[in-house]
């Protein structure tokens, strides 16, 4: 078998055809290379494969539609996660269901909010290959940028024979594979990526933090792997719902303070191509930890006495080898000296990074799970790109520059 050999999060999707039982193969092939398989099968096919068979094949649990596991939005989450998404067999109904848009299941809706590479593997009765309308859709969704396996020639069922038959497993998953390959635009790109927020110890039950979730680092990491680069994410206090949303390639190492992240990013410069600071890092620490939990006294007040963190981007920086990209990230807010943009501007030329992505943060954007905004700039201030959306949308545009940056 050939194809990429990275370890990628893929969702094979599964409509209800007769050779719905040829993906059980499939999805073995995949595993035992080392890939991680959500199985996503259409509503009829389990009249074909059931669930419990899925479910043993893949170790993940099975929903066919939008309203299941609802706290979970899989729909989204298993979309955002993807690296690519495989749908074989795809019957007639379940591509036209996909060239007209709809979301009525699981599936469906996956394949309509993924960024993902998908590959359509048709299989049908040659009477419908041939149809008008079926060769219709299957030109739409080649037209979006869909891949699309020709069906095989053999035996199909019942008597008789002709083109729609599913192509061997092993041809499906090498062309899934390549496909998927020809996508990474990072392919060989190693990304160390930091995310969340430092936390400083004040005593053993309290530190000095920020309200910053780590979204944006998880979203730019997942980012990143879609795209085919080889990420590890240095997550500082990030919770496990955010990090569920990254693909299980992302190498993930917990760091707690500014210290320890600024520890493991300067044992890693060396080994990178590209550095993306998107944790918010404390500036300050208290100059002591108490070993015990500080107590009241009356009605006085308390005096911390703060140090300087080490600045963790201008040392990677100063550092910095031949072909490295580094990039930082700005969270400014406006005050009665400066806009927000302005302090970023003063920030870009003081730490000297290949991008400075600047944020305005605030209760309604930046922090949380809210809609960002960047600015990204070079450190003479020229603007490179400026983008708003989502996390991953706000990643995209991110990971653009850096492409563009690195030819």
């Amino acid at each position: 078998m050939t194809g990429s050999s990275r370890p990628r999060s893929i969702v094979l999707g599964v409509s209800g055809g007769i050779a719905a039982y040829k993906a059980a193969l499939v999805l073995r092939l995949l595993t035992e290379s080392g890939h991680d398989v959500q199985v996503v099968p259409t509503p009829d096919s389990l009249n074909m494969v059931g669930a419990a068979t899925w479910e043993a094949l893949s170790h993940h649990p099975v929903a066919t539609g939008i309203f299941e596991n609802t706290d979970a939005v899989d729909h989204i989450r298993i979309a955002q996660r993807a690296d690519l998404v495989l749908i074989a067999p795809a019957t007639a109904q379940t591509i036209a269901k996909i060239a007209g848009g709809f979301a009525d299941n699981l599936l469906t809706a996956i394949v309509l909010a993924t960024r993902a590479p998908i590959v359509v593997v048709p299989a049908m009765h040659t009477e419908m290959w041939d149809n008008a309308a079926t060769q219709a859709n299957i030109a739409t969704l080649r037209e979006r940028g869909i891949t699309v396996m020709e069906p095989a020639t053999g035996r199909l069922t019942g008597a008789d024979s002709g083109k729609g038959r599913l192509p061997a497993p092993a041809d499906i998953v090498d062309f899934a594979l390549g496909a998927s390959a020809a996508s990474d635009e990072f392919a060989r790109t190693s990304f160390l990526i930091s995310a969340g927020g430092t936390h400083e110890r004040l005593d053993p039950v309290r530190f000095l933090g920020n309200r910053s979730s780590g979204r944006q680092g998880v979203a730019l990491a997942a980012e990143a792997a879609a795209r085919g680069g080889d990420v590890t994410l240095l997550a500082a206090n990030v919770a496990a719902d955010v990090l569920a949303e990254l693909p299980s390639s992302v190498t993930v190492v917990p760091v707690t303070s500014a210290e320890d992240l600024h520890r493991e990013v300067m044992a890693r410069l060396d080994r990178l191509d590209c550095l993306i600071m998107a944790a918010a890092v404390a500036d300050y620490r208290p100059a002591t930890s108490e070993s015990a939990k500080m107590k009241k006294q009356g009605d006085a007040g308390l005096t911390l006495e703060l140090v300087q963190n080490p600045d963790i981007l201008k040392a990677a920086v100063e550092h910095k080898r031949p072909g490295q990209t580094i990039v930082g990230f700005a969270a400014e807010t406006g005050d009665e000296h400066a806009s927000a943009l302005e302090h970023g501007l003063a920030k870009a030329r003081s730490k000297g990074a290949d991008l400075l992505a600047i944020n305005q943060v605030g209760e309604a954007s930046g922090f949380g799970d809210v809609p960002n905004h960047v600015v990204l700039v070079r450190p003479d201030g020229t603007r490179v790109a400026e983008g708003s959306g989502t996390k991953r949308e706000t990643a995209s545009v991110v990971l653009d520059a850096i492409a563009t940056l690195r030819g």
